[in-house]
């Protein structure tokens, strides 16, 4: 076999550098830039100013003026209160909560986190909750946050329990319930498909919940809406 002549190799070592060349120009293309991220859609989500104002005033009008005499008048007449009327959370406390779901979901074998279920709830007229947390909105308005998984073309919410795994809230409360002696539906039972993994003496001290409260609240910002 005849040995290529100098014009081949300098041919040959053009074609490999401009091959290399513009694999690493291809891969550069492909990595994202800090100075110019990739453009997000806008959800579909996502309203106008006149539709939250809307519906805002909707709460101010149907429900606070049902709160604020309730409270007042016949809850603890001698305290005052003014209902609140938002729930804000760190940003950056939410963006560790996601990462924090995401990495425990997969850790307990949830191939996909479908929702975050957002629960309406209202802080106890004490000055401690059961596990001595201090109550700072006392008979205010809050909202707690769980994520689901899909199971049977049902959204649940989990948490993980002590063997590590994603378990369904439901299952926890139902057995709980029963310890307290609550009677259930055998149909809707039976229906459900489950079986409960708990029992009321169970200790939970090793699962983890990944239930998300104590967010800032209170009566509306005078700067807002």
């Amino acid at each position: 076999m005849k040995r290529p002549t100098s014009i081949t190799s300098k041919i040959l070592c053009v074609l490999v550098l401009t091959s290399i060349f513009s694999c690493n120009q291809q891969q550069k293309e492909n990595e994202p830039n800090p100075k110019n991220p990739p453009i997000v859609v806008a959800p579909a989500n996502i309203i106008s100013l006149n539709e939250a104002n809307a519906i805002y005033d909707n709460y101010s009008e149907h429900r606070v003026s049902l709160i604020q005499p309730y409270e007042t008048k016949q809850r603890q007449p001698d305290e005052k209160f003014e209902a609140s009327r938002f729930v804000d959370f760190d940003y950056d406390s939410l963006k560790q909560y996601i990462a924090y779901i995401d990495q425990e979901a997969h850790a307990g074998g949830v191939k996909k986190v479908t929702k975050l279920r957002l629960y309406f709830a209202n802080y106890p007229n004490e000055e401690k909750f059961p596990n001595g947390k201090k109550v700072i909105h006392k008979r205010q308005n809050s909202i707690f946050m769980v994520p689901t998984l899909e199971k049977e073309g049902i959204n649940y919410g989990f948490f993980i329990g002590s063997n590590g795994k994603a378990e369904l809230i439901k299952d926890w409360k139902k057995s709980s319930n029963e310890g307290m002696g609550f009677s259930y539906d055998k149909k809707q039972e039976a229906l459900a498909g489950f079986v409960p993994k708990f029992s009321l003496n169970t200790s939970l001290q090793d699962s983890k919940s990944l239930a998300f409260n104590f967010g800032q609240g209170g009566p509306p910002p005078k700067t807002d809406f």
